[in-house]
């Protein structure tokens, strides 16, 4: 087993640079932690505190390779992925990256190829690593990988219109484990799923946890899903991290007032004790 962290994020600052008459914006302010491997880690925060930004940046995507190109920059620290740095990453460096880490972007339902079947979405990774890659292989391990997110394999040669949202989300997470991958990003994984399937969803996350050598982040803004398949929690709040730690540590013990807001909003409701009036003695 590897005793090499699978990521390193030391004071890592993100922004976004003004572009027109849009401003500046910073995302992300200082964070640090780290993932080992087999740890699953969660990242919880609400809208518009840097969670997207954070995964998109940890997948090796959106990063900017010129000057001219939209996108956020590293703007202080670093983000270490395999070994590899996100500040300094080349060409090379996010092609190696996105090879060996899956990723599952927030929307990812809508990011399916409308004009291919659900087989040759799961497989297109594949292909756009080695064009001349056997067919019957690839078809074989989407079969396979679409058994893993509890899909029938009938749907192998459907188009995702003749899909669910809730299918098409598995479709999804599917393509993102479909070259095996060291790491799997997940920006909000069991969004769209429904009530039936989303506990097998769950479980095939915190599974993830039982694989030495596979890690995970798991962006999500719902808490069950998080303590059923993390092993530990990263609280964001305008781009700075105000929790880390054992996820059930985090909630006892919260050191921010976001923190202990979402602990006070799982407590379950006392329940009123109300006095029955008592009976008139039987005449």
């Amino acid at each position: 087993m590897s005793s090499n962290p699978a990521i390193v994020v030391s004071d890592l600052s993100v922004e976004y640079p003004a572009r027109g008459a849009s401003a500046s914006c910073v995302a992300l302010r200082g964070v640090s932690f780290r993932v080992e491997p087999g740890e699953v880690l969660g990242i919880l925060g609400e809208t518009g505190s840097g969670k997207s930004t954070l995964a998109a940046i940890l997948a090796g995507r959106g990063l900017p390779q010129r000057a001219s190109e939209p996108g956020p920059r590293v703007s202080g620290g670093d983000a270490l992925v395999l070994g590899r740095s996100m500040r300094k990453a080349r060409k090379r460096d996010i092609a190696e990256v996105t090879f060996h880490v899956g990723y599952l972007p927030q929307d990812a339902a809508s990011s399916l190829e409308p004009s291919l079947t659900i087989s040759e979405n799961v497989a297109l990774p594949i292909f756009e690593r080695d064009e001349h890659y056997s067919r019957r292989a690839a078809g074989e391990r989407a079969a396979t990988m679409l058994d893993t997110v509890h899909l029938p394999l009938s749907v192998l040669n459907k188009y995702p219109y003749e899909l669910s949202a809730g299918q098409r989300q598995r479709v999804a997470f599917a393509r993102a484990l479909v070259l095996g991958p060291n790491v799997l990003v997940a920006d909000e994984p069991t969004a769209g799923i429904d009530a039936t399937v989303r506990d097998a969803v769950i479980d095939l996350l915190g599974n993830l946890k039982d694989h030495p050598e596979f890690s995970a982040v798991l962006v999500s803004h719902d808490l069950s899903v998080l303590r059923r398949a993390t092993s530990n929690a990263l609280v964001l709040h305008t781009g700075r991290v105000v929790g880390y730690g054992p996820i059930e540590e985090v909630l006892a013990s919260p050191e921010h007032p976001f923190v202990a807001g979402l602990a006070k909003a799982l407590k379950p409701p006392q329940r009123r004790t109300e006095r029955r009036p008592q009976r008139a003695p039987a005449e």
